[in-house]
Order: structure tokens, then sequence, then C-alpha cells
């Protein structure tokens, strides 16, 4: 397989033991050691929160990324964890890794999560990370991850403890790429600012809301907001980043004619006029966008 990039008193006594277990089983049940490693075999493959092509949405996965299999005894799906998102993808579109061996990026979801010499806890203790600290996955071994953290430490990490990723970039700017593409195909609505619909700087404006920042409702008005530290070349560009854009034929005479939001490889997320689907993802490095790029904003 291709290596890509690239889990009464006595009466409250036995209520607090009852929430106690209650409250066990769900942690396990949120983090389960991976069975296995997949590649993904399509472009905007969706992830679902149930088995099921009715069930919702959870993200969009982009091809050829690895993603963690919590379930692979599933009748057409696989139960999958991906960049600290948990649900289902059909079978279809996903290859199994059957020599364990793959690269990948992995984001630390907990505190002082220990890196050790062997796949096991009884092994010596290599170091201690973060949430959010970034290491570099290669293997899959009984449940556990082999790893290389960033000052060149290899160990291996316990599956449940690092969400795979595609990207290298802070946690904050992975979950707004994320959250960001789970509108895709929203239609477009001149004025629209919610996932009922869109126009380019509501789409933009409603993404950053959710994760604390508030922006003004219009390409312009972002673009000299004064938030963040503005770049001028698409190859500064990182994911997360606003990008921005000035068509003369549409501006009115303004700094910005359109918005959206850079989510790598040269790509961007933006409601878009110009087609039916609405929320779409276009290329920044030739034709029009790249014609029209004025800059982005990282925040």
């Amino acid at each position: 397989m291709t290596h890509f990039a690239g889990k009464a008193a006595k009466a409250v006594v036995l209520s607090a033991i009852t929430v106690l277990l209650l409250s066990a089983s769900a942690l396990a049940a949120e983090s389960e050691q991976a069975v296995a490693v997949g590649a993904t075999t399509g472009s905007s493959l969706r992830m679902r929160a149930e088995a099921s092509t009715s069930a919702s949405v959870v993200t969009m996965l982009d091809k050829n990324v690895a993603v963690a299999v919590l379930d692979d005894t599933l009748d057409g799906w696989y139960e999958v964890s991906y960049n600290g998102n948990r649900g289902f993808v059909s079978a279809d579109f996903l290859i199994i890794d059957r020599d364990n061996v793959f690269e990948s990026y992995g984001r630390i979801n907990g505190d002082g999560v220990n890196v050790r010499s062997e796949a096991s806890t009884d092994s010596d203790k290599l170091a201690a990370l973060d949430s959010g600290e970034i290491v570099t996955v290669t293997e899959l071994v009984d449940g556990w991850y082999a790893v290389t953290c960033e000052y060149g430490t290899e160990g291996y990490i316990r599956s449940d403890f690092v969400d795979l990723t595609s990207s290298s970039s802070s946690s904050a700017a992975s979950g707004i790429v994320d959250y960001a593409k789970q509108f895709l195909g929203t239609r477009y609505s001149y004025g629209g600012s919610s996932p009922s619909g869109f126009d380019c700087s509501g789409f933009t404006m409603y993404i950053y809301k959710q994760l604390g920042y508030n922006l003004p409702h219009t390409a312009t008005g972002q673009w000299q907001s004064g938030i963040g530290t503005r770049v001028y070349s698409i190859s500064e560009l990182q994911p997360g980043d606003l990008v921005f854009f000035n068509d003369p034929s549409r501006n009115a005479g303004k700094a910005c004619s359109h918005a959206g939001i850079y989510i790598g490889n040269g790509q961007h997320i933006h409601a878009s006029s110009s087609r039916s689907n609405g929320v779409i993802i276009s290329d920044l490095t030739s034709g029009y966008y790249n014609q029209y790029f004025v800059g982005g904003i990282h925040v």
C-alpha cells in the first residue's frame, strides 16, 4: 500500500458509584485505541454521525489522508477518528493499511501524555507532551503509535491520546479549516451569514465567530479590520488564514471584492456567487483567484 502523508447515605453512595461507572463508560467509549489505520481514496469524503448515508455529516475528509480506524467489523462502514472528529465512513472509500506503516502528523489531545520506549505502559518514559503538540506518526503497534517528537525523541504513544491530522499547524488553525468544511455545498445568499445561506464575507464572519473572533460583514472591512498579521504571498499562507481578492469589475470602488479561508495545498474555501452550489473549494495557484489575490490575514 502507498504510504500516506504522506481510541439515604447508602443510596447516595450507590448513586455516586453509578455516576462514576457511567462516566467511565462514556470516557472509554470516547477514547478508544485504534485497531488499524486507513487511507481515504476519495476527495470530499463525508464522515457521518452514524453508519448510514442519510446520517448527518460530521466533517469532510480530503483524499489520501490517514485516519484511525476504531471499528472494522461493520458491514460496509468503518468507524474512524480524524483530527478530533469521530464518525463513520463508507468502506468503499477507505483502504486499510495492512502493514500498519505510514506517515502522518498527529496532535496530542491531552496534557502530560507520556512518550514511552516501547508500546507498553510498563516501558520507560522518554518525554511528556501537552495538548496541541504535534508529532510525526509512522506506525501502529498494538494500539500504540510510533512517533517522532518535535525535538527528535522517538518512542510510542497510546493511539487514543493522538489525533491523526494532515496538518502540522496549530490546533486552532486546523479547527477553523475543519469547521469551515462542514458547510461545503451550503447555498449562496446575498447578505447571508448563517448555515441557511452565506455570502462571501458572511461565511468568513460566521466561521470565525464560532471560534471567538468578531469580524465585519464585508470583505473590505475584514481586510482593513486590523485583526491578525497580513501576508501578501500565497506561499506565506497557513491553513485557517483569511484570504482576500479584488476584481475591479466587482469591487464597487472598495479595496476587496471577495473573501475566503485558506485550507492548505494552494486552496481556499469560500461562498461563491458564480456557481449554484455556494460554499466551494477553489484553487489559488492559477486562474481567477490567483489573478485577483490581494493577500491574507493570519489571525
